[in-house]
């Protein structure tokens, strides 16, 4: 199923050896968002709510700021993570969480998210049954 998934998802420049695991150490939520989206800390922590047991940002703030980003790398990566937030791992509807954030982050160091994916698909199915 991983090389599948690996095919499916097209991850060809990931090192396949490096899987994903949530480290024992995550920076900051407002610190990867910084990062990811290139806005301010006030502009993030103002939009940042708590969904039960984890911080999110709204779907909506990430959609505006898609249509109004200046740099279209920017623009990229959020609708990267918005994907990834709302489809992939979906926690509190309409919102993306923080360890969607944590995993968007860590493929930048060649991580490949397919045994994450694949784990979430197993989930999501059990749950459904």
């Amino acid at each position: 199923m991983v090389e599948e998934y690996t095919a499916l998802l097209y991850c060809p420049k990931l090192q396949v050896d490096k899987a994903y695991s949530r480290a024992a150490y995550v920076p900051v939520f407002w610190k990867k968002l910084m990062n990811i989206t290139g806005m301010s800390k006030q502009w993030i922590t103002a939009r940042i709510k708590q969904k039960g047991e984890c911080k999110c940002i709204p779907w909506k703030n990430l959609r505006d700021l898609i249509l109004a980003h200046p740099d279209g790398k920017k623009k990229v990566d959020v609708f990267a993570l918005s994907i990834y937030g709302l489809v992939i791992f979906p926690r509190a509807l309409g919102h993306v969480d923080e360890a969607v954030s944590d995993l968007f982050d860590r493929l930048e160091k060649g991580v490949t998210p397919v045994p994450a994916i694949l784990a979430e698909a197993f989930r999501s199915l059990n749950a459904y049954r």
